[in-house]
């Protein structure tokens, strides 16, 4: 947990391999996120849809309420998820979230920076390293066995495998891998932790490398989704929404169609909350 696998493992691979397949990866993760933007016009998408925003805008935003939303975006949506409506969900996707951050930030810094063992590492990176591995390993599996819609609320066993799992499992097994090669070669099993370190490196090729096949780059259009429907909330095109209907208002509540609603009660229940959805 506090020593630097990479270090140890540049007795045997030297550290510029290690560092060239690290740029490789990244290099996969740009380009298959560009493709990935041009293929589904993502990026078109999000343009039309600001202009169209702005056309039917009731509010007209300045620049300062345009970078508000823009923090309040950061701060709510990307740093705390508020948008998952369960407390399970929300806490299994941070501990994913910032395990995989930490795990990102401990390789770069053991690799680029820190390469050999004639290089003491300060133990916060390899701590780091370590600890972001394991909150991926428990969110991630906390989420494929009991969070997932398919399982829990569908009825789909826990081991079918469609293609957008493709992420999540590559994810987990990138994590796991690498936590098992340190933990392994530390422990100076060698023929092991050469078993681990091979499923490592082919694990994390398939996650950075899969971006055009899996959820990869949907981490990068969430945000910019967040943003945008909050800017059509606060500039009033609601992305031609109608207003929400305020029942408390006599003229609202009068102009009802149904006319069996007009005198209904403003809380009519839980109604589909009422219990969580099992095997529908």
């Amino acid at each position: 947990m506090f020593s630097n696998p990479f270090a140890e493992l540049s007795a045997s691979i030297p550290s510029v391999v290690m560092q060239i397949y690290v740029i490789v990866m990244f290099v996969l993760v740009v380009g298959g996120t560009i493709i990935d933007v041009l293929h589904k016009k993502s990026a078109e998408y999000f343009f039309e849809a600001a202009r169209q925003s702005d056309k039917a805008a009731v509010r007209p935003l300045s620049g300062a309420q345009k970078g508000s939303i823009a923090v309040q975006t950061v701060a709510v949506d990307v740093l705390t998820s508020a948008e998952f409506c369960t407390t399970k969900r929300r806490v299994a996707h941070l501990l994913t979230m910032y395990g995989f951050i930490f795990f990102l930030l401990g390789t770069v810094a053991m690799v680029f920076f820190y390469p050999s063992a004639a290089a003491p590492t300060p133990t916060v990176w390899p701590l780091l390293w370590h600890l972001g591995a394991l909150m991926v390993c428990v969110g991630g599996v906390w989420f494929w066995f009991f969070i997932r819609v398919d399982v829990a609320a569908e009825g789909y066993p826990w081991y079918r495998i469609v293609q957008a799992d493709l992420f999540i499992l590559s994810l987990l097994a990138t994590n796991a891998f690498g936590l098992l090669w340190s933990l392994l070669q530390a422990a100076g099993a060698q023929v092991l932790s050469s078993f681990f370190l091979v499923l490592f490196i082919l694990a994390g090729a398939v996650l950075f490398g899969g971006v055009l096949w899996s959820k990869f780059a949907h981490m990068f259009f969430k945000p910019a989704a967040a943003y945008q429907k909050r800017i059509a909330k606060a500039n009033g095109a609601l992305d031609n929404l109608p207003e929400p209907a305020d029942r408390t208002d006599p003229a609202t509540r009068d102009r009802h169609s149904m006319d069996l609603l007009k005198d209904a009660p403003l809380d009519m229940g839980l109604g589909i909350k009422r219990e969580q959805p099992q095997h529908y």
